[in-house]
């Protein structure tokens, strides 16, 4: 699972960064409007590739960091999704932004248990696919 996890933020980090900056200043230019004026300036992506390096590595803050991290995301994620359903406006920015933040929501809800569960036994084992060739 920690194996997963570390893998699910690293793929949430450069999703987001493709759907905030990336495919937003591709769209522009093609548009021709200047191009940030589309990007939703968003550094959530670093902080999930800390954490995910932090799951692969161990160190003694990882249970601290993924908790807090867990709480703050869930509790964001949960705000701005109540705000944007009581008057929901669809536009192509909006959907990548809800569909992005429903995984992320999905991640964090597994990475919060799973790291409250192993924060005082210590690191869990890293599952490598040298690993699973074994089993």
């Amino acid at each position: 699972m920690r194996t997963f996890l570390a893998h699910f933020l690293i793929l949430l980090a450069a999703w987001t960064v493709t759907i905030k900056f990336l495919f937003p200043i591709v769209f522009s230019y093609f548009e021709g409007s200047p191009l940030l004026s589309h990007v939703y300036w968003d550094f959530w992506w670093v902080v999930h590739l800390w954490l995910a390096f932090a799951l692969w590595r161990w160190p003694p803050y990882t249970p601290a960091l993924a908790i807090g991290v867990s709480v703050a995301e869930i509790a964001i994620i949960l705000t701005k999704f109540a705000l944007f359903l009581s008057a929901p406006q669809w536009t192509i920015w909006t959907t990548n932004w809800f569909i992005n933040k429903l995984f992320v929501l999905a991640c964090f809800c597994l990475l919060l248990p799973w790291v409250a569960l192993y924060r005082r036994r210590g690191a869990p084992p890293l599952r490598t696919s040298a690993h699973f060739a074994s089993d």
